[in-house]
């Protein structure tokens, strides 16, 4: 049997299985086995109301997990999957309150990492029809990126049974922008690699950004942390890690954690950094926020968060 193989039927069989997804790597179980999603949040730490994002291979099972589908949502979806977007949708009978933190909305999405893809088809063979996985960390912390990551935040709460897939670095580096469907206008509740601009450019629709009571992944005031305390747009000290973009020299006995030479550099490469800034057991990290739209807009959320 294929590693793939063995992950498809350890999530028939109600156990976890990491996953690697193009955004950050995923804690998967089966979306409807309510046992299976119990484990999640035990290994996680996660608050229960806290809902999940079901993933699938074959966007044809949207309609299994969602109903009241907009036309800007089924846009969205030829436009943006397989890919670093979720959409929110009121639910079907099949997402049940363990999967959606009891609100009457679900977040899909079908991820273009090939691991992931070959995963979920597999289980889908299988008879599965979605996997829940948040990010593949305890709550709040910062969200893995690779496969050793995820060894380091969850080996001593996985069981004998549970999997972690290797595969590689993942590309986008921070989570999948969230983008509530349930209104007149697509209204983006968590930023990401799809970015406001290209999400009307798709839909021909003003994005909305006003407050709502859906509650989301990764919407908490203080969450994507590491140990070290994060300080924005600062001046660092000597001994304090450092992430700002390449043009940004790095003063004397300051220890540079990331220099990326773009916003995509540095969403790649944002929680490495911060997670390198743990191993080394600094005390403080400074990061320069980058500027403008886009994805720059998601980086400015996550360090936001970090450094709540």
């Amino acid at each position: 049997m294929t590693k793939i193989e063995q992950a498809a039927h350890a999530l028939k069989e109600g156990h976890l299985v990491a996953i690697p997804t193009e955004t950050v790597y995923g804690l998967g179980a089966d979306a409807t086995n309510p046992s299976a999603v119990a484990k999640i949040y035990a290994a996680k730490g996660r608050p229960a109301d806290h809902p999940l994002i079901v993933h699938f291979s074959n966007p044809a099972l949207l309609s299994s997990w969602t109903t009241e589908i907009p036309d800007y949502a089924l846009k969205l979806s030829r436009a943006f999957w397989p890919g670093p977007m979720s959409l929110v949708l009121k639910r079907t009978s099949l997402a049940g309150d363990f999967v959606t933190g009891g609100q009457d909305t679900v977040a899909v999405r079908v991820p273009s990492h090939p691991v992931a893809r070959a995963v979920l088809a597999e289980f889908e063979k299988l008879g599965g029809l979605g996997v829940a996985a948040p990010s593949a960390n305890r709550f709040g912390k910062v969200s893995p990126t690779n496969a050793a990551a995820v060894e380091q935040e969850l080996l001593g709460h996985l069981s004998t049974d549970d999997l972690i897939l290797e595969g590689g670095d993942s590309e986008v580096g921070i989570e999948s922008t969230i983008i509530d469907c349930t209104g007149e206008l697509p209204k983006v509740l968590r930023p990401g690699a799809i970015t406001v601009e290209m999400i009307s450019e798709v839909t021909g629709l003003e994005v909305s950004k006003g407050p709502t009571k859906i509650r989301v992944s990764g919407s908490l005031d203080s969450h994507y942390a590491p140990k070290a305390k994060v300080v924005l747009d600062a001046e660092p000290a000597a001994g304090d890690g450092f992430i700002a973009s390449a043009n940004v020299p790095t003063p004397t006995g300051v220890i540079r954690l990331l220099e990326p030479k773009d916003d995509q550099e540095y969403a790649r490469g944002l929680y490495l950094a911060l997670r390198q800034a743990d191993a080394l057991g600094l005390a403080k990290v400074v990061a320069i926020s980058p500027t403008g739209a886009g994805i720059a807009e998601a980086i400015r959320d996550r360090l936001s968060r970090a450094s709540h």
